[in-house]
């Protein structure tokens, strides 16, 4: 469940069982034994982990399954609840728990083996986990209680599970973590991610990375040079703003203001022409009046993202931001998302059209309905824009094209082969 950092999580685990020729089925209908990799980041997610976990109790009390197990982020943050509350579960785990996991179905966890993967992303592209934890002190975010403090990963175990990733097929490496940017603080001392981008293009056989989840305050400047400059990398970044109200962003703790993010997006787009930028935004937050919204709306309507999305507050226990209540109600964080959205439909649509009569890069993921769907380096998968392509020609996934683009719409664009 949840984020892609969960993704990696699983996939792991999911190496470390095939190596102790434990059989991994691809439907729950074949399986004796089910393990949920839980997310509790917002209330929505923590639901639908829960309703997972209940919709495979049910199983097992039919006799579908011989065991449940729930680890992962929401069984950190709740496992004596849920013990209580769901007693049919065999066992619950914490985060960063796979060796225990393991241990209990019966596998011979290998730490020597961390870095295998069993990918459950098409083969083309992998999501690569550069750390763990966060050191930020974001008032609404529980991430630190669920996943405790920054842990980088060292350089070399990340450059070796590049190579293995590429050595199966893989040509999109998509950098993630909690916040990217402070990679290497815990190792040295100094900020180490413009290093790190660099040996992770320059494996043979790369043909893109993607930095994602890069935390605006104390951004690490040298990452720029690096992206305009090497060829593999993609003009293309993740930068969580959450918010542009002063009031807001000080309440939220940060760490920056309005006017300094600006000029660091300017000071982006500047040093890296070209560059797509994609953020994502809290709306709801308890402090924010209709004049702080306003501030939000408008500062989107500067900016112009070239990708945005949007999250409603979710009130969090332990957060600093707990006490200050959950003041607006689901139809009025609704309708401000709503508005943000409407928004920055007209800004994609209007970014679109200029590309009408060009020709694009593209990536293809996917054949879908005698269409081929697939991505410009400016997009990430599952949460971008796709390009969809039009040809009477049969296409091998995975592959790279130049595609005339024909239309456009809100959010994709059409091109023809």
């Amino acid at each position: 469940m949840g984020c892609a950092k969960n993704l990696v999580d699983s996939e792991k685990l999911m190496a470390q069982l095939r190596l102790s020729d434990i059989e991994l089925t691809s439907t729950i209908d074949e399986a004796d034994i089910a393990v949920i990799n839980t997310c509790g980041f917002i209330a929505a997610a923590k639901e639908e982990s829960i309703d997972t976990v209940i919709e495979q109790v049910r199983r097992k009390s039919a006799g579908r399954l011989k065991k449940v197990y729930a680890m992962g982020c929401l069984t950190e943050r709740y496992r004596e609840e849920l013990a209580d509350e769901i007693p049919e579960v065999d066992k619950f785990f914490g985060a960063n728990r796979m060796d225990e996991v393991a241990l209990e179905l019966g596998a011979d966890y290998r730490h020597e083996l961390v870095g295998e993967r069993v990918l459950t992303t098409p083969s083309h592209f992998a999501y690569l986990k550069i750390s763990e934890g966060c050191d930020n002190p974001c008032s609404f975010c529980a991430i630190p209680l669920m996943r405790g403090g920054h842990v980088s990963r060292t350089m070399e175990s990340l450059v070796a599970e590049t190579e293995t990733l590429v050595s199966r097929g893989v040509k999109e490496i998509i950098v993630i973590g909690q916040d990217t940017t402070y990679y290497g603080l815990d190792l040295d001392g100094s900020r180490q991610l413009a290093k790190l981008l660099s040996r992770i293009a320059d494996v043979r056989g790369v043909e893109w990375v993607r930095l994602m989840y890069a935390y605006p305050a104390k951004f690490p400047h040298d990452v720029l040079k690096v992206i305009a400059d090497h060829p593999k990398i993609c003009k293309y970044m993740d930068i969580p703003i959450q918010h542009a109200s002063d009031e807001v962003l000080k309440s939220m703790r940060r760490g920056i203001t309005r006017r300094a993010l600006r000029e660091l997006l300017d000071t982006v787009r500047h040093e890296v022409p070209g560059i797509a930028l994609r953020t994502t935004l809290i709306v709801g937050y308890p402090n924010e009046s209709p004049r702080e919204f306003e501030e939000l709306l408008s500062f989107v309507e500067e900016v112009r993202f070239d990708r945005l999305g949007v999250f409603t507050y979710s009130q969090e226990d332990g957060t600093t931001a707990f006490p200050l209540g959950d003041t607006l109600s689901h139809y009025e964080k609704e309708r401000r998302r709503s508005l943000v959205m409407e928004k920055q439909q007209e800004i994609s649509y209007e970014n679109n059209e200029k590309l009408l009569g060009t020709t694009q890069k593209v990536l293809l993921d996917r054949r879908e309905g005698g269409r081929y769907y697939g991505r410009t380096e400016r997009d990430a998968p599952e949460i971008d824009n796709e390009v969809i392509i039009e040809t009477g020609r049969a296409l091998d996934i995975g592959t790279y094209h130049t595609v005339p683009i024909v239309d456009t719409v809100e959010y994709d664009l059409v091109g023809q082969l």
